[in-house]
């Protein structure tokens, strides 16, 4: 979803290069991403070759933004708990 917050859609082959991720792995998380309403998959002609491509969802965009902020917030926490402890 990281990927895709910086494109407005991306070619399935392009994401799982760039994610380093398997050609299996990657159809499981989109299709959980899609079934939660988080990305869009649509499939298009390129030429002779059928493509699939990848697109976040406004919620989709929501959800990642509300799950950097957890993780700032538990990093945030995790470096004031480490800064008390050492003084």
């Amino acid at each position: 979803m990281a990927f895709l917050s910086g494109c407005v859609e991306a070619d399935f082959a392009l994401v799982r290069d760039r994610c380093e991720l398997s050609d299996s792995a990657l159809s499981k998380i989109a299709k959980t991403l899609e079934e939660a309403g988080y990305i869009d998959v649509g499939k298009g002609r390129a030429g002779r070759k059928v493509r699939t491509w990848l697109a976040l969802t406004p919620e989709g965009g929501n959800a990642l933004a509300a799950h950097l902020d957890a993780l700032q917030a538990v990093a945030a926490a995790a470096r004031s708990a480490a800064s008390t402890r050492l003084t």
